[in-house]
């Protein structure tokens, strides 16, 4: 398996799926837009709304996971990654992800209490690819 290859995978995705735990302790998978930032396969950063169902679920659990896959003729490549997911409110990390598209959704602008960042650092992976599985730590 190969690391390098994994972290090119996820860069190419447009679509990341993101999984957090309800009050009742079950899973909950969201579709989601890539990540705006990624540092190797440990950090990924996220935009989304404050008031989201997801942000109070990370708040009161931060027990999350992460996963990409890609499709292609035959072959199917998935790569999930589980660890913990934050949510951060601070200017600086607002502004790092920042784009300037993003007013669409946050009227308000990069200083809309209803924009925050969600910071998923991993701690260990599965890589999916030709019928095998292997375990990884990050």
């Amino acid at each position: 398996m190969d690391l390098n290859a994994i972290q090119k995978l996820i860069k190419k995705q447009k679509v990341s799926f993101i999984c957090s735990v309800d009050e009742n302790g079950c899973p909950n998978v969201k579709a989601m837009l890539k990540p705006r930032k990624i540092n190797g396969l440990k950090e990924f950063y996220f935009s989304t709304n404050t008031s989201s169902l997801r942000v109070k679920q990370f708040l009161n659990n931060p027990n999350a996971s992460i996963y990409f896959y890609r499709k292609g003729l035959i072959k199917y490549t998935g790569v999930m990654l589980v660890g913990k997911m934050e949510v951060l409110t601070d200017q600086e990390t607002k502004n790092m992800i920042w784009r300037k598209g993003d007013t669409m959704f946050y009227k308000k602008g990069v200083t809309d209490p209803d924009y925050c960042v969600l910071r998923f650092t991993a701690q260990s992976g599965r890589y999916y690819c030709d019928l095998k599985t292997e375990s990884f730590e990050v």
